[in-house]
């Protein structure tokens, strides 16, 4: 959507395996470990006529100040996406955190990265094949936000498997044994992560309010249309309306008609619960509905108008304990679900990262040549992030 885009149920934004949807809706802090061979810009040919200064150095490893800037940029605007203050100390936690990047990736193995590529194909795939997505409409998608950044497509993939490959470093050095007794009181402690609520198989027409010339990738956002484009707007809404409960195809009217591309193409079909990030006014409507194939009212909410018809009514249930292999309720990009074992490994990591990484920095006799730029306690790299924490 530009719907499914600012609401995405069922798929909790998790920073190891969410490589490829974060790409289109958010730079994060775990970009610090981004390629530096941006396209060259205004500012690299001013570093190259005054200088462009080392910022922190060790055996293996060189940051200069053009490469700590373009990352604080990212990050900076990551926390402006997110409507969030950054950190006064923003510029000495990204050098913080690329350090330990840097020094995490140089221990990877060809094997490492071979099963981080694998994971990010595979990964890639499950992410176009869901939204139905041809390789073209992929790289449309794709354009802005490598223009934003200054990449290229093969910097942006190189990117993602350097991601993808860090906790694969992480787990292999770490690698520390798990029991079923650590994961029976991780069962138990945890019991929302094993219940699955009632969710709803929805169909959905959205006729948006906002400007498609508008080239704000998030919907919301948009600039809204005058006040006689948004009554045509309505006057289509409640058309489309009568038409599905007319007994018209709901499926080929979503086709024809929806804004919300991201899933127009699967006949509108999407899956929502209670605690879905979606307008509130949208999932009203869509609880309100009592039977299969009933179709609402138009609902009116930030993104537009919407039409929803029932589909099925999932009632809620419990995982039952299995082991360290018992799935939780989340979900990773390739269709699978996150089981305790991931939550232990991650949990571990955690834990026991700042260690890692400080023993890797003391090893490379890392060096910060601006006082300015150092923190006391090491940053934990976001892509270290255990599943469902927001």
């Amino acid at each position: 959507m530009k719907f499914v885009s600012a609401f995405h149920p069922g798929r909790p934004a998790t920073a190891i395996l969410a490589l490829i949807a974060l790409s289109f809706w958010a730079s994060s802090f775990a970009q610090t470990a981004a390629s530096t061979n941006a396209t060259p810009s205004r500012k690299d040919r001013l570093s190259e006529l005054f200088g462009d200064p080392v910022v922190a150095k060790g055996k293996g490893l060189e940051i200069k100040q053009s490469q700590l800037d373009d990352e604080v940029r990212r990050t900076r605007e990551a926390y402006l996406a997110g409507q969030r203050a950054a950190p006064t100390d923003l510029d000495a936690r990204v050098l913080d955190g690329m350090i330990g990047l840097k020094l995490l990736l140089a221990r990877a193995t060809d094997a490492d990265r071979a099963k981080a590529k694998e994971q990010f194909d595979k990964q890639l795939s499950t992410f176009k094949s869901d939204r139905k997505m041809s390789d073209e409409e992929f790289n449309e998608r794709l354009a802005p936000q490598l223009k934003l950044e200054g990449r290229s497509r093969a910097e942006w993939e190189q990117q993602q498997i350097e991601q993808g490959t860090i906790p694969i470093v992480i787990q292999r050095q770490l690698n520390t044994p798990l029991t079923d007794e650590q994961a029976k009181k991780f069962y138990e402690d945890n019991v929302a992560k094993f219940e699955e609520p009632e969710t709803l198989r929805l169909s959905h027409i959205l006729v948006s309010t906002h400007d498609p010339a508008d080239p704000n990738p998030n919907l919301a956002q948009k600039r809204e249309l005058p006040e006689d484009q948004k009554r045509t707007k309505r006057k289509l809404a409640d058309d489309l309306a009568k038409r599905a409960r007319d007994g018209e195809d709901f499926a080929k009217l979503a086709r024809d008609y929806s804004d919300d591309t991201e899933v127009k193409q699967n006949n509108g079909e999407i899956k929502i619960g209670r605690e879905s990030f979606a307008p509130e006014e949208f999932k009203a409507a869509a609880f309100a509905l009592k039977s299969n194939n009933q179709v609402s009212d138009v609902t009116t909410s930030v993104l537009g108008y919407h039409i929803i018809k029932l589909l099925e009514r999932i009632p809620a249930r419990k995982e039952p304990f299995t082991g360290l292999d018992t799935k939780t309720i989340y979900q990773k990009p390739d269709g699978q679900k996150y089981t305790i074992r991931d939550f232990l490994n991650e949990e571990t990591v955690r834990k026991q990262l700042p260690d890692l990484i400080k023993k890797y920095r003391q090893e490379a006799g890392v060096e910060i040549l601006d006082p300015k730029l150092r923190v006391e306690e090491p940053v934990i790299p976001a892509s270290i992030s255990v599943p469902g924490q927001k």
